[in-house]
């Protein structure tokens, strides 16, 4: 069952840990290119700063973004601030995200994110922590898929895992946190074209999942003839 105040506190030291290691950067290392395509570290931590809004958005009520133009435009114009005030709005919006979070709701109500996508209030939190860590790691200063919190890893899996479920354009995948058929497991893809089983460890399970890292380059091919390719997420 998800528990929401968890995920806040979980949200809190994610947060934490980012902050930290910004903290370390100086102006010209924030304009300097992160590991996403075309975006700076600068644009990371305007992301950052700006889906805390939108969640903030999303759990009262209003649409997540303006919409995707706003979205895209917000993040181009906060990306080339000075360390000092990307930092600043990090932790701002972070907080205010964490003050919505603490008042009294019902956190079994649908609630709509981007392009139609419905969640619970209780997954929100969730969701959240998956900005802030993953976002950490793209940044590319220090913090790598295998210095994740195992607990977050592990529901992220069964998290990426269940939105390609169905998805036509990947084959039947099982991926297995190992190598032999006892290890636990998770299903995704389609159900077109052969079967595919990979195993690996979590950071490399993940990183195939949400394309980062090495994108399960080191994967193991348990059964099948090479590793599918994802679209983009």
């Amino acid at each position: 069952m998800i528990d929401h105040v968890r995920d806040l506190a979980s949200v809190r030291e994610a947060t934490e840990r980012l902050l930290h290691a910004a903290a370390s950067l100086d102006n010209a290392a924030v304009a300097e290119p992160s590991r996403l395509p075309g975006w700076t570290r600068g644009h990371v931590l305007a992301h950052v700063a700006r889906n805390a809004d939108a969640l903030v958005n999303v759990l009262q009520g209003r649409p997540m973004y303006a919409d995707a133009a706003t979205r895209d435009s917000d993040i181009e114009r906060d990306a080339p601030r000075a360390l000092a005030a990307q930092i600043a709005d990090v932790r701002e919006t972070g907080e205010r995200f964490q003050a919505v979070g603490a008042e009294p709701a019902d956190w079994q109500r649908t609630v709509e994110l981007r392009n139609g996508v419905t969640d619970r209030a209780a997954r929100v939190p969730f969701r959240r922590w998956v900005e802030v860590e993953l976002h950490h790691v793209d940044l590319g200063i220090g913090y790598e898929l295998e210095d994740l919190p195992e607990e977050f890893v592990l529901r992220e899996i069964d998290f990426l895992a269940d939105r390609w479920s169905g998805r036509p354009e990947v084959p039947p995948v099982t991926l297995r946190l190992g190598y032999d058929e006892d290890s636990p497991s998770w299903r995704t893809g389609g159900d077109k074209g052969d079967a595919v089983v990979l195993g690996g460890t979590r950071a490399e399970l993940l990183g195939w999942l949400s394309g980062r890292g090495d994108e399960g380059a080191h994967l193991a091919v348990l059964e099948g003839d090479h590793l599918p390719n994802l679209p983009p997420l």
